[in-house]
């Protein structure tokens, strides 16, 4: 039987004595949920845990591209495809990107994540070489105009392969390394530091009724496997992101779920990303139909799960995060620069 181990987070101050900090961060708790596939739930005390876990849970989690997880880190998305679901084809072109991405530095991104091929639903997939030149002139025109890391957003080691020798220093594939086996052999070998996102199937079909035993353990079991094999490869643990992948291949309630424990991916030992800005959920709860007028209920999602530690946020709209960030902080942990 296997147990899970959710850190009820917190982020008041002051902490308690024997409060432990969540991955070396500025939140803690005190209390974990304890998980099981064939049992109640239980809340039980940090003390309680197994030395490993406990361990696992509170470590630092070393820099990835320069970036410190202090504080949360905004990951700004540029989309160089014609079909994305929010902002196909406005950014197409190393000219058009390369402004967008510095107004998204200005405005506070530590990352920009490049993107060739749509993973909206229904999206069908993109040749390599179409991939290709979407990305790498794009790549090139931001390695010189920003001053942050670049991410490459692909399924494909030769996409990959292009973006890197174009500047790029991340790779994040929205298929966890499933889809493209080289890929993960590939950035071993680089040594390059990596996302690894959770999907039920192939954007064309992910949306296509998705089923699970139980979506938080299942997805947590997949993203624990798929760590596993990147180590194998020679990734440390240190250069690997998690993402469970809001909206691939899960419904309203699969989200929700996943969201509301988003916690208990901490305890895979690796800073936790979350990319729901401005998706389909949002606009069914809301009411709001148009993507881009999405950004309120975005915002509102981001806060709950810095609220849970989590890492690294995914987004459209970096300004408006940014800002929310800044005032949530402030608020809720008594930070700001005006002190």
């Amino acid at each position: 039987m296997s147990d899970y181990f959710r850190p009820l987070v917190r982020n008041d101050r002051p902490r308690p004595d024997g409060a432990v900090p969540l991955a070396g961060g500025p939140a803690w708790f005190s209390h974990v949920e304890h998980l099981r596939r064939d049992a109640p739930a239980e809340r039980v005390p940090a003390s309680a845990l197994p030395g490993a876990v406990l361990d696992t849970l509170s470590a630092a989690r070393p820099p990835v591209c320069g970036m410190s997880f202090d504080r949360p880190r905004i990951m700004g998305i540029i989309n160089v495809t014609p079909d994305s679901f929010s902002d196909g084809g406005r950014f197409s072109g190393p000219a058009r990107a390369a402004a967008h991405a510095r107004q998204m530095v200005a405005d506070g991104a530590d990352i920009i994540d490049v993107g060739g091929e749509s993973t909206r639903p229904g999206a069908a997939a993109v040749p390599i070489p179409s991939e290709i030149a979407r990305i790498e002139p794009v790549i090139t025109a931001l390695s010189s105009a920003v001053s942050v890391p670049v991410s490459i957003d692909t399924r494909k080691y030769s996409v990959a392969e292009a973006a890197i020798k174009a500047g790029a220093s991340l790779v994040n594939d929205v298929s966890g390394f499933t889809y493209d086996r080289m890929l993960g052999q590939y950035c071993a070998r680089q040594g390059l530091p990596v996302c690894v996102m959770h999907a039920s199937g192939d954007p064309e079909t992910m949306q296509d009724n998705p089923r699970y035993d139980d979506v938080l353990l299942d997805v947590y079991d997949f993203l624990a496997a798929q760590v596993l094999m990147l180590q194998d490869l020679g990734i440390p643990r240190g250069r690997i992101l998690v993402d469970p992948g809001i909206g691939f291949g899960k419904n309203l309630a699969h989200n929700l779920t996943i969201l509301r424990n988003v916690s208990l991916f901490h305890a895979l030992g690796c800073p936790v990303l979350v990319g729901a800005s401005r998706k389909g959920f949002i606009g069914r709860i809301s009411g709001v139909q148009d993507a881009d007028r999405r950004m309120p209920g975005s915002i509102a999602v981001a806060l709950a799960a810095v609220a849970q530690g989590v890492q690294i946020l995914r987004v459209h709209d970096v300004a408006e995060t940014a800002q929310a960030l800044a005032l949530w902080s402030a608020v809720e942990r008594g930070e700001s620069d005006d002190t």
